[in-house]
């Protein structure tokens, strides 16, 4: 089985250079604005993306790909951590991150936008682990 991961590998790359430029900008500027923009919406497509390979990767792990196809968000990071395709730790990393992005789904202020640039640092670290599950899966 083979599962492109080319696209979320370059959104991490994409999210990496925007949080270390929003890192170096003054937090006053129309710069640290932009970045913080960039990294935030750079996030919400790690997560989907990584949560809609990663139901690829399980299918194998079911009695039909329809089973996996029924899968939400959250069950696809606790069947990952079930079938130890990530750690347990990093399955509830997962989960936080949705809920990060779906408690503050309507609010796309400065809270909302801070609260996720200090989840970014692990958040890259998770993802890039995600794409090596997925690619060891398709290794197999």
């Amino acid at each position: 089985m083979y599962i492109d991961t080319s696209f979320l590998q370059r959104c991490v790359k994409t999210l990496e250079m925007s949080l270390k430029l929003l890192n170096e900008s003054d937090n006053e500027s129309i710069e640290y604005d932009m970045y913080r923009s960039a990294c935030v919406k750079e996030f919400e497509i790690i997560l989907e993306q990584s949560g809609k390979l990663l139901k690829k990767a399980l299918k194998p792990y079911f009695h039909s790909s329809k089973e996996a196809d029924r899968l939400y968000f959250k069950d696809i990071f606790r069947h990952a951590a079930n079938h130890s395709l990530i750690s347990i730790e990093q399955a509830e990393r997962w989960l936080k991150y949705r809920d990060n992005r779906n408690n503050t789904a309507h609010d796309y202020g400065e809270g909302f936008a801070e609260q996720t640039i200090v989840l970014l640092p692990q958040f890259i670290v998770d993802a890039n682990s995600v794409i090596q599950a997925i690619n060891s899966v398709c290794d197999d």
